[in-house]
């Protein structure tokens, strides 16, 4: 079937729209403003009421934007209500510590010198980010914000797609998108399995507040129970991102407020002074989730529907962000030639592209929580001397930021810049 003939059937199929993003979160959101942009109708199918999402406190919850991310809000329209709010990281440092003497050795240091473009990314709040998603959906008459709704059933055959609510009604459309998580059940409902495994591990999240400036840098601090990240936001405050064992990290969580700074302050240091709490404190547990495909007839899967990895090198939404913009690009591209959005060749594209970054990254996420996330001795002194080598090769060293920018590898138009 030709190109004409195909875009004379969907001319005279009854869709309600283009795309149904089941996913409210970000990804979601991000990928039905990017599909907006191509000139297609996007319903977006979120579990919580509108009004939750955007009366979100300050929580502590904060995002390490690559430079390749900030870029595709801008793109998106975003950056210009977000840039006030975002603080630049212009350096990273890590350091193998141990409990009590997190920050005496220096093991690794980047700076966004070594960068052309300018920081390496950007640390924003996910207040913020939620509620600029939010608007712009709202303004945008090509999106529909279906708010407090869930999906209970879905299929697909060669004409298009739907999917059921669980108030019993029926939206169709050309293709279904899953941005619901890593318990996806867009993904179970299309039959796709996962693999993955639990680090027995649980990451506690706060934000701090500190007496000295902490120039935009953001700290890595490998100790023998998991990874402990201090991040950079606007003003004297530091997000955190804390790894423990499951058990430990319960019983921390479980105390007063005292008493959970004092088991923070020896491994955080005292290199930014004084510090106390500000916000709420959460925590959630860490594990490795790998959906098996990408894609099936007239569905795809971004973000953690399709990949949850381990915190430790801060990809989370970065790697959800490249799934929207490869998605966004190959259905823009396939729109333009007249081809069916949904075809299998088309998302095979989508899948290809994103197959191997993805399995890079979470095998590169895996091994340094396994590698880092321990006291042996032996281990400590190569990972010791590996740092130090990296740290005198500028080239090497150079390599790294650009692929903690997000600027290695094929980008889509959206993060071209």
């Amino acid at each position: 079937m030709d190109n004409a003939a195909r875009q004379v059937i969907f001319a005279c199929m009854t869709q309600d729209t283009d795309i149904a993003i089941v996913g409210g979160g970000l990804n979601g959101p991000a990928l039905a403003l990017a599909c907006a942009r191509a000139g297609l109708t996007v319903t977006v199918i979120d579990a919580l009421p509108a009004q939750a999402r955007a009366e979100a406190g300050f929580d502590g919850r904060a995002y390490a934007l690559a430079l390749a991310s900030q870029r595709m809000l801008r793109a998106l329209g975003l950056w210009q209500t977000l840039a006030d709010h975002a603080q630049p990281m212009q350096a990273i440092k890590v350091t193998d510590g141990r409990v009590g003497d997190a920050a005496t050795f220096l093991g690794l240091s980047f700076a966004s010198a070594e960068l052309e473009e300018g920081p390496m990314g950007y640390m924003l709040e996910d207040r913020y980010l939620r509620r600029a998603l939010l608007a712009a959906m709202a303004d945008n008459p090509a999106i529909t914000h279906r708010a407090g709704q869930t999906v209970i059933a879905q299929r697909a055959d060669a004409a298009g797609a739907e999917v059921t609510l669980a108030g019993g009604e029926t939206l169709r459309c050309r293709l279904i998108v899953g941005a619901d998580g890593r318990a996806s059940g867009t993904a179970a409902r299309a039959g796709i399995r996962r693999t993955g495994w639990d680090y027995g591990q649980t990451a506690l999240v706060c934000a701090i507040a500190h007496e000295q400036p902490h120039d935009g840098t953001a700290w890595q601090f490998f100790m023998p129970p998991g990874p402990l990240a201090i991040l950079p936001l606007p003003g004297n405050r530091s997000s955190i991102v804390w790894s423990e064992r499951r058990e430990m990290a319960e019983r921390i969580n479980a105390l007063p407020e005292d008493a959970y700074l004092q088991v923070l302050r020896p491994r955080f240091g005292d290199f930014l002074g004084e510090i106390a709490l500000e916000g709420a404190r959460y925590s959630y547990p860490l594990n490795l989730t790998l959906a098996n495909a990408f894609v099936a007839p007239r569905l795809a899967l971004v973000g953690d529907a399709a990949h949850g990895m381990h915190p430790i090198a801060g990809q989370g939404l970065n790697a959800g962000l490249r799934d929207v913009a490869a998605l966004a690009h190959v259905i823009s591209h396939a729109q333009r030639r007249g081809e069916d959005i949904a075809e299998p060749a088309v998302l095979e594209r989508y899948a290809a592209w994103r197959r191997f970054d993805t399995a890079t990254l979470a095998a590169g996420t895996d091994l340094f929580n396994r590698l880092f996330s321990n006291d042996n001795p032996l281990l400590r002194l190569g990972r010791d001397i590996g740092m130090r080598a990296v740290q005198t090769l500028p080239a090497l060293r150079r390599g790294f930021v650009r692929e903690a920018a997000g600027l290695t590898g094929d980008l889509p138009d959206l993060m071209r810049g």
